[in-house]
């Protein structure tokens, strides 16, 4: 349920886990309605819950030059990106994983899945099967076939497993970059996907595309991708319309 000043849980969780922010704009209505005077000292606002802080400003200056923190909306988006960043991590540990079993049982029978399963108990624990993905059958196929590519597969598994961990990155750190490459090389996998399940229908294949989809279309939808819904202007205004500052600003001339 939401909190005063229209704060709801999350904002108060980013604050006890990073600590609150503070700062005095030099407009003095404006400072004003952010600060107070108590028995122990002032006090402010904090720009991220809006939650009274004691104890001098972080900082000072012209309302346009306060931190832009990570609120309301934006700080809901934040925190299913970097869930969706640590899912690409992890999805880029266990392709690395199959590139390191192609190369150590290039010469054994069987499949890389079984190897994996045999000498690495966390990936069987993991329930995620790593040969039901399109791409590793695929090169499981060729490995059969051509001895003689062996280097040049497990460079392409580890490329794949870099692209993972490079989309993990951008999208934990939240960079627009990230949220551009992390839609455009999911989407480049999405037709292998579909073939994948039309040639059998397993629970990671239909885990794996319904997350990649829901992935490429909240981002697109949320963070106004390509244009999309008024694209990086229509964005910005949303993210600084939510700035408590700004509320409060804008509190003062009605």
């Amino acid at each position: 349920m939401p909190g005063r000043h229209g704060v709801n849980r999350w904002e108060l969780r980013t604050c006890a886990r990073r600590g609150h922010v503070t700062y005095a704009p030099d407009d003095e209505t404006l400072a004003h309605r952010l600060s107070g005077l108590t028995g122990l000292g002032e006090v402010w606002r904090c720009l991220r819950c809006g939650e009274f802080t004691l104890g001098a400003p972080h900082g000072r200056g012209p309302a346009d030059d306060a931190p832009m923190v990570l609120r309301g909306k934006a700080l809901r988006q934040a925190i299913i990106v970097r869930a969706l960043a640590v899912e690409r991590w992890l999805r880029a540990v266990l392709i690395g994983l199959a590139a390191w079993a192609v190369w150590k049982f290039r010469g054994a029978q069987g499949s890389i899945q079984a190897a994996l399963d045999r000498d690495l108990p966390p990936v069987r624990a993991s329930g995620f099967k790593v040969d039901q993905m399109t791409a590793v059958q695929e090169l499981e196929k060729a490995l059969a076939t051509k001895p003689s590519t062996l280097t040049l597969l497990v460079v392409i598994l580890s490329a794949y497993a870099v692209l993972e961990l490079v989309e993990g990155i951008g999208l934990w750190l939240l960079k627009r970059w990230g949220e551009y490459f992390a839609v455009v090389a999911t989407a480049i996998f999405l037709p292998l996907e579909i073939h994948d399940l039309i040639k059998g229908v397993t629970l990671t294949r239909t885990v794996t595309f319904a997350i990649n989809v829901a992935a490429v279309v909240y981002l697109l939808v949320s963070k106004r991708l390509f244009g999309l819904r008024g694209g990086r202007k229509a964005y910005d205004a949303e993210w600084r319309g939510e700035q408590l500052l700004d509320i409060e600003r804008a509190a003062t001339t009605t």
